[in-house]
């Protein structure tokens, strides 16, 4: 039976119940998500690590750099609607509650301005890379 059950003495990691959600999500992933996460995978920043669909609390954040605390998140046409609008402040606040900085990009401009969305992207990078870390 080896492999599945813990050894004496391991502790058990405990599961995560929104691991299968963020799974899902990245499956799912849009033409515009897609697009981004390619860029990002290449980007070199002070030894950055994106994570997509990173669960923060209780959200999941389109992407994520934990080290450098920084958030990036796509935007449909959908977030133009006064109900999102609502709910998009509320996650920023508490993402930004947590010490993360959130970048928020249409669609449109990562499909059609890629390279100038990089440079923001790359641009907050080496701005928090210089920073003091406490």
């Amino acid at each position: 039976m080896g492999g599945f059950l813990p050894k004496i003495g391991e502790r058990q990691r405990k599961s995560d119940a929104r691991v299968p959600r963020a799974r899902q999500l990245r499956r799912a992933m849009t033409d515009a998500e897609r697009r981004l996460w390619w860029h990002l995978r290449g980007l070199r920043v002070g030894g950055t690590h994106f994570r997509r669909q990173a669960t923060i609390g209780p959200y999941f954040a389109d992407f994520a750099c934990h080290e450098f605390k920084l958030v990036i998140e796509l935007d449909g046409g959908g977030h133009a609607q006064q109900s999102q609008i609502i709910t998009d402040r509320a996650r920023t606040r508490f993402l930004e509650s947590q010490g993360y900085r959130v970048l928020r990009f249409w669609n449109n401009d990562v499909l059609r301005e890629t390279e100038a969305v990089m440079t923001v992207i790359y641009e907050t990078l080496k701005e928090a890379a210089a920073a003091p870390h406490p």
